[in-house]
C-alpha cells in the first residue's frame, strides 16, 4: 500500500514538471483579451467568482494570479482561471471598497507572454438579494419544450428551475415577475391551449383565464403595487413580422393594448378609460415605490404594419389611491414621443424613489430586438435624464431591474452577436453614474455562452429562492381550474 502510495506521488509530480512553466516571458504592454471582460469592472463582494479564459483559442494556457490591494492572493493555471468559490469570497471580502490587482500570462504557440495587469473593484455595495430570476428562451420564440422559468443563486453558479415549459406540454411560459423581488408574491402568464395568468400571494396560487373579454386581450406585462393588493397589467393583442433587412429581424407590434388595475383581494379587474382610451396603445405599467403613482406608456394606434415603425410611446403618469383602487382625474405627459422624436418602454423606478431607468428607441416598445435600443435614466428629483453612455453598447439594451437596496441594476444585452441577450451588472454611484457592467459569471463562461441557444427575457432580483412544486404548478395550468373574476369599469368614457 506505502509503495502504492509513492508510485501515485511521484506520477503526479512527473504529470506536473510536463506541464509547460513559464520561461523566456515577453512583456506585452496591452491588456490580455479576455472573455468575458471583467477588466475594470465593479463588483459586490458576494458575486461569484469571475472565472474567464483568452479570447484567442490558440491560447493553450495561461497562469493567473489576483491580489487584493489590501492583502490575500489566489493563483489558477489552465486553459480556464476557474477559482475556488470559498477562496474568491474570502479575497474579495477582505478587498471590499478597495480592489483586486489580475495578471496574466498565456501560452500561445510555444511563447508565453505577460500582459498588463488589471484592476477588479469591490464595491463597498453589498448585493442584498440572493439571485435572480429569469425566462431563458431561444432566439426564434417558437420551440415552447425549449423554454422556461429559472433562478439563479449569484454567489454560486448554481441554477434551478421554476417551470420549465416541458411541465406544460405545448404551451408557452412568460415573464415572472415578482414584487419587489419577494419570491412569496409573483405573476407569469401562460399562452397556449390552456393558457392561464398565474397569480402567488403568500402560498395562495390563483390561477385565472388567460383571456378576458372584457379587456380585449391577455394580461401580459405586470407590475405590482408595492403594498401588494393590487397589480397593474397591460392587455395586448400582438402580432409580429420578419424583417428582410440584415440588422433587423422580428417586429413585435400591438393591435391594441391598454393597462388597467387588478384587485388581487377582491379578484377584480379595475378598467378606467385614463389608461383604456380609445385609439391609444397603453402599455409597460410600473408603480413608484410609495405606491401613489402608476407610470406608463402611451402612444397612438397606427396601421398595422405598415404604420409599424410610426408607433411611437410617450412616458405617462397618473397618480393612484390604494385605499379604493382608483387612478387619479388627470394624466401627465413626462417624456413626449412628438417632441423627442424617439419611443418610450420598460419604465422601473428604483426603490428608494431616486431614479427612472427606461429604454429608449427609435419606434416601438419590444426592444429587444432593436439595435438602437438604449438604457436611459431619470433623475426624479431633478427632472434630468440622459443616456447612459457607460452601459450601452452598438447593440440592443433593455430588460431592466433594480436590486431592493437600489445600489445595483440589471439588464439585459445584445451586445456579443446580436442574436441572444445576456445578462448584465452595474451599480448606481453617488453621482448617478454606472459602473461598467460585468456579465453574469458561469463556471465555464467561453463553453457556456458559445454553447447555450437561449437568452436571458425579463430578469429580476430576488431576495431569497423560489419555493415553487413545478409539477403541482403544471397540473393546476393544465387543469380546467380557474378563478371566477369580476370586472369593474372606473370613471369610464371609453369607446373599446
Amino acid at each position: 500500500m506505502k509503495q502504492l502510495g509513492y508510485i501515485i506521488v511521484l506520477g503526479l509530480v512527473a504529470l506536473t514538471a510536463c506541464r509547460p512553466q513559464p520561461r523566456n516571458v515577453v512583456e506585452v504592454d496591452t491588456l490580455p483579451d479576455i472573455y468575458p471582460d471583467y477588466v475594470d469592472v465593479t463588483v459586490p463582494a458576494e458575486i461569484a467568482p469571475l472565472n474567464f479564459a483568452m479570447t484567442d483559442d490558440s491560447v493553450t494556457r495561461m497562469e493567473v494570479e489576483v491580489k487584493g490591494a489590501r492583502g490575500g492572493f489566489i493563483k489558477e493555471k489552465g486553459r480556464l482561471a476557474q477559482f475556488s468559490i470559498s477562496q474568491w469570497h474570502r479575497l474579495l471580502a477582505d478587498n471590499k471598497g478597495s480592489h483586486l490587482l489580475v495578471t496574466v500570462q498565456a501560452l500561445k504557440h510555444g511563447q508565453w507572454s505577460r500582459y498588463r495587469t488589471f484592476k477588479i473593484y469591490v464595491s463597498n455595495d453589498a448585493l442584498t438579494d440572493w439571485g435572480v430570476t429569469y425566462r431563458r428562451v431561444v432566439p426564434g420564440y417558437g420551440m415552447y419544450s425549449q423554454m422556461g422559468l429559472y433562478q439563479r443563486q449569484l454567489s454560486t453558479f448554481s441554477e434551478k428551475a421554476l417551470l420549465p415549459s416541458t411541465q406544460v406540454s405545448g404551451m408557452c411560459v412568460n415573464c415572472h415577475t415578482p414584487n419587489r423581488a419577494n419570491p412569496d408574491q409573483y405573476t407569469f402568464h401562460v399562452r397556449g391551449r390552456h393558457g392561464a395568468t398565474v397569480i402567488c400571494r403568500d402560498g395562495q396560487i390563483d390561477i385565472l383565464s388567460a383571456r378576458n373579454d372584457s379587456l380585449g386581450g391577455s394580461m401580459v406585462y405586470p407590475c405590482w403595487h408595492p403594498g401588494g393588493r393590487y397589480c397593474a397589467y397591460s392587455t395586448n393583442v400582438t402580432s409580429q413580422m420578419f424583417h428582410l433587412a440584415q440588422n433587423k429581424r422580428i417586429e413585435v407590434f400591438d393591435r391594441s393594448s391598454d393597462v388597467f388595475i387588478y384587485d388581487a383581494e377582491s379578484r377584480t379587474m379595475l378598467r378606467d378609460s385614463l389608461t383604456m382610451r380609445g385609439g391609444w396603445a397603453e402599455n409597460c405599467p410600473a408603480f413608484s415605490p410609495d405606491g401613489k403613482w402608476l407610470y406608463y406608456v402611451s402612444s397612438p394606434c397606427q396601421t398595422y404594419p405598415e404604420g409599424y415603425d410610426q408607433e411611437k410611446y410617450s412616458l405617462c403618469r397618473v397618480a393612484f389611491d390604494a385605499q379604493t383602487g382608483r387612478l387619479g382625474q388627470q394624466v401627465d405627459t413626462l417624456i413626449n414621443a412628438a417632441q423627442t422624436g424617439q419611443s418610450v418602454s420598460w419604465p422601473r423606478l428604483s426603490y428608494d424613489g431616486r431614479y427612472l431607468m427606461y429604454t429608449q428607441a427609435d419606434y416601438g416598445y419590444f426592444t429587444v430586438w432593436h439595435p438602437e435600443a438604449d438604457l436611459w435614466l431619470m433623475d426624479l428629483e431633478t427632472g434630468q435624464r440622459r443616456k447612459m453612455d457607460e452601459v450601452n453598447s452598438p447593440r440592443a439594451e433593455s430588460l431592466h431591474s433594480w436590486s431592493t437596496d437600489s445600489r445595483w441594476f440589471l439588464f439585459t444585452s445584445r451586445r456579443e452577436d446580436g442574436l441572444y441577450t445576456r445578462l448584465y451588472f452595474s451599480s448606481i454611484g453617488p453621482d448617478g453614474k454606472a459602473t461598467k457592467p460585468f456579465l453574469l459569471p458561469q463556471r465555464n463562461p467561453k463553453q457556456y455562452y458559445r454553447q447555450s441557444l437561449f437568452s436571458f427575457n425579463t430578469p429580476d432580483f430576488t431576495i431569497r429562492p423560489v419555493k415553487t412544486d413545478r409539477r403541482q404548478m403544471g397540473r393546476l395550468i393544465e387543469s380546467d381550474r380557474r378563478a371566477t373574476t369580476n370586472v369593474i369599469d372606473l370613471n369610464t368614457t371609453t369607446d373599446k
